[in-house]
């Protein structure tokens, strides 16, 4: 039975939906899929087209709003909105160290997690549509891994969507991880010359953080072991907006006096835990290589491997030397299932998913190519998250879409951006620019 609820200026209904683990099975195991309703207050009982949003990732719920933020409020002007939890994160079925176990061994919780990809997403999504819409098509907006979502919903199913909406999320249609990973590398040493070049001061404390690192054996307070690596990959906070700022004053807290020297601050751990922990999304470690699995290749550990390729990244070597130290970011790595408690039990399963090579194609490049359904993409110059040659590659391979490629956000710019950035997109879908 659905719940409705209020908040400062819209009405909420909690939907929950049974769907098929296994889509090609649709009589066997189910589980449950939930999405969160929001309407404005003062249209709450009209009939409103639908606008479904697909969150980035993977594994994360879709965004909990408070009122009418961000792009939310533009949305609302015109549309009913369904925030989905994409199956295994939020209120849906979850996927994690608690419950994996009860698939049974490494072996059953691997073949389990094959089923969390962006083709069986899209699959949900085409069964939700049925019971919400009555079977009539939907907008969907997509975020960086909600755009591959939609990608793929584009390729599978077409005659679903009224129109598509991308932000941060064309994906390459044929490139392998390792692919992405080589373009993803050289990006993000850009970024954190952009940072050094605003903070200068931030290269002696990054190098200072790191040589720490290399000599103390420093276990954070929830148990999650801070390696020189895992220090390093707070470079994923340089794809946002402000995350060069964040990043900045998080390194200027880094250290205090102690009876027995200096050490790192109990501030600088408390807040270090929470961008390194899994917990909350451990779906993003263990499938966000799988996310780019096709035609019967492994991704291997894509990232740990193609970084061997770059050494300007390896810690040590460069504090034998003068330069600065280099971050790190949008990657996964098979030492993070030996440093971060929330991941340790699941180590095996993390190699049987980096081994799996059964993934079927995301997506179809001649039906994109033949494709219909008005489709509008931002893509931010020089992404970190998501690399902008390969977007616009895919943009046009896409019939019809159009692109705005803009400077002034970064991969966080729906967020950002917020009414403009889906105003723009809605504009280009209309044919309105």
């Amino acid at each position: 039975m659905s719940l409705s609820y209020r908040q400062p200026g819209v009405v909420l209904t909690d939907r929950r939906f049974t769907v098929p683990l296994d889509h090609a099975d649709p009589g066997g195991e189910t589980i449950g899929v939930y999405a969160r309703e929001v309407v404005a207050s003062e249209k709450a009982d009209q009939d409103l087209p639908w606008l479904l949003y697909l969150q980035g990732g993977p594994g994360f719920g879709a965004n909990r709003f408070i009122g009418r933020p961000a792009w939310l409020g533009r949305a609302l002007e015109e549309f009913r909105v369904l925030l989905l939890d994409q199956r295994g994160t939020g209120h849906s079925t979850p996927a994690n160290r608690q419950t994996l176990p009860l698939r049974g061994g490494p072996a059953e919780q691997a073949r389990y997690l094959a089923h969390f990809r962006a083709d069986s997403i899209v699959r949900d999504c085409e069964l939700i549509r049925g019971e919400v819409t009555g079977g009539a098509p939907w907008t969907v907006l997509g975020q960086s891994f909600g755009g591959f979502c939609t990608v793929a919903y584009l390729s599978s199913a077409p005659e679903g969507l009224t129109a598509a909406l991308i932000t941060g999320g064309l994906p390459a249609l044929d490139a392998h991880a390792d692919d992405v990973y080589r373009a993803a590398y050289p990006r993000m040493e850009r970024k954190v010359a952009a940072h050094y070049a605003r903070y200068p001061q931030d290269v002696e404390r990054a190098r200072r953080i790191a040589d720490h690192l290399l000599h103390h054996e420093v276990t954070l307070p929830n148990g999650h072991r801070l390696t020189v690596e895992a220090f390093q990959t707070l470079g994923i906070l340089l794809g946002g907006g402000e995350g060069s700022h964040r990043l900045h004053h998080l390194l200027e807290e880094a250290f205090v006096p102690t009876p027995q020297g200096p050490a790192l601050s109990d501030a600088f751990q408390e807040e270090i835990q929470g961008l390194l922990s899994f917990a909350g999304h451990p779906l993003y470690a263990l499938v966000h290589e799988a996310i780019y699995g096709q035609d019967g290749r492994p991704t291997a550990w894509a990232a740990e491997r193609v970084r061997a390729e770059f050494p300007q990244f390896d810690a040590a070597k460069t504090l034998t030397g003068d330069g600065p130290l280099l971050f790190t970011g949008e990657t996964i790595h098979p030492w993070m299932f030996d440093t971060d408690p929330a991941l340790r039990p699941l180590r095996e399963t993390a190699e049987l998913v980096a081994s799996h090579t059964d993934w079927p194609r995301l997506y179809d490049p001649a039906r994109l190519a033949a494709n219909e359904v008005p489709v509008a993409a931002a893509i931010y110059h020089d992404d970190l998250y998501v690399d902008t040659a390969h977007s616009l590659q895919t943009a046009r391979a896409v019939r019809g879409l159009r692109t705005w490629v803009t400077d002034e956000f970064e991969h966080d710019g729906v967020r950002a951006g917020g009414p403009r950035v889906l105003d723009r997109l809605l504009a280009l879908a209309r044919d309105e620019v």
